[in-house]
């Protein structure tokens, strides 16, 4: 798989551009969802790197646990799957693999569920902070499919989709023939 085209800027450039695009996930998935997945020190943390109002203090982003209705196994296996695939030790990449998997379980597709411009925003994101895991993506399957694929390959279940796909008004160009 080739890397997409965000971040074939100038020296210095892919940093900016990393930091507005995670900037982006971090806010679109709080919007949406009102948690990271992350504990309050996670959140503390992630407040002072990515300043802004789009996450306050009192908020419930601060509780891990909001992620119990948002099905705390899944999101779970999910963080474990990006982190066993992440490219640095960073806390960027350790909360960016969380918000990742809160969003999975959302209803759109992913990189819409993160707030993102593009599907090639978050494939850009991926490849940069979960490098292998973004190669084994040969076929170039939609992010959130590829994802529970991977969740069923590791379980060793056959048949396998994600839990929102049914109700998706893309489910014919997902699931169709690759």
């Amino acid at each position: 798989m080739t890397t997409v085209g965000y971040g074939n800027e100038a020296p210095g450039a892919a940093t900016a551009s990393n930091d507005s695009a995670m900037a982006r996930a971090f806010a679109g998935v709080a919007a949406r969802f009102r948690t990271l997945g992350l504990d309050r020190q996670e959140v503390a943390a992630l407040r002072r790197r990515y300043p802004g109002d789009w996450i306050r203090p009192g908020d419930a982003l601060a509780h891990a646990e909001a992620c119990v209705a948002l099905r705390a196994d899944e999101h779970g296996e999910l963080v474990e799957l990006l982190l066993a695939h992440r490219a640095d030790d960073s806390k960027e990449t350790f909360w960016l693999a969380s918000t990742i998997a809160t969003a999975c379980l959302g209803e759109n597709h992913l990189w819409q569920d993160m707030g993102l411009e593009a599907r090639e925003e978050l494939s850009w994101l991926l490849s940069r902070h979960f490098t292998s895991l973004y190669e084994k993506n040969v076929k170039n399957m939609k992010w959130k499919k590829f994802f529970y694929k991977e969740l069923c390959r590791q379980a060793q279940v056959v048949s396998c989709k994600a839990p929102s796909c049914g109700v998706c008004a893309d489910y014919a160009a997902c699931f169709g023939a690759e």
